[in-house]
């Protein structure tokens, strides 16, 4: 089979305005839960895309770790490629693709920092060994795999089950501008409803597939 013959035909749920809740995070609250309550795989799996000073864009899955009417929240380490990107351009978008209910929901904004607070709350909720993990890991850099495992040995020597947080690493929030949501529809007349932050209100509009 050809790859250009691969294709699905998509018929599972609609997506019309009469059905869509006014905030777009009630709607993806909405969405979020019955991902979960459909067993898809990692749900809270995102694509978040950045770019660079130079405007050469990069893309990778992360996880979220909350969300909530100030933003959609993700932790990584500073020095990263992706925290290299925002700090030069503090704009991103994360997409969420639940194929078994042939849904996609694509945000942008804009994105900081947490507070200090918050990401000390989240890094101490984490695993051990993830939290040695974010020391050990100069991440996005070139290294063999002897050294990052002797990496990990040095810090577990040195701060056992209880290693602080690594100033280099803590959540960004991206507070969004745009959030589209997309319900797969038949012979690719897919619903897709916009919302756009109008001041402190959201519009909505349908989008043509």
């Amino acid at each position: 089979m050809s790859v250009s013959d691969l294709r699905q035909s998509y018929e599972k749920n609609v997506l019309l305005e009469s059905q869509a809740a006014a905030s777009p995070f009630d709607q993806f609250s909405r969405w979020f839960d019955e991902a979960i309550a459909a067993k898809v795989p990692e749900p809270n799996a995102m694509t978040l895309a950045t770019v660079d000073a130079s405007g050469q864009p990069s893309a990778r899955i992360v996880l979220i770790k909350g969300y909530d009417e100030r933003g959609f929240t993700f932790f990584t380490t500073y020095e990263s490629r992706k925290g290299q990107d925002l700090l030069a351009e503090p704009r991103a978008s994360l997409l969420f693709f639940w194929q078994p209910l042939e849904r996609q929901v694509r945000i942008e904004g804009v994105v900081e920092k947490v507070p200090a607070e918050e990401s000390d709350a989240y890094y101490h909720s984490r695993p051990a060994g993830s939290r040695i993990g974010a020391w050990a890991s100069p991440q996005s850099q070139p290294i063999t795999r002897e050294a990052l495992e002797a990496r990990e040995k040095e810090f577990r020597e040195r701060f056992g089950d209880a290693p602080p947080r690594p100033p280099h690493w803590g959540g960004y929030r991206l507070k969004p501008t745009a959030i589209e949501f997309w319900q797969g529809r038949p012979s690719r007349l897919h619903d897709r409803l916009r919302y756009v932050a109008d001041g402190s209100a959201w519009k909505i509009d349908r989008l043509s597939p």
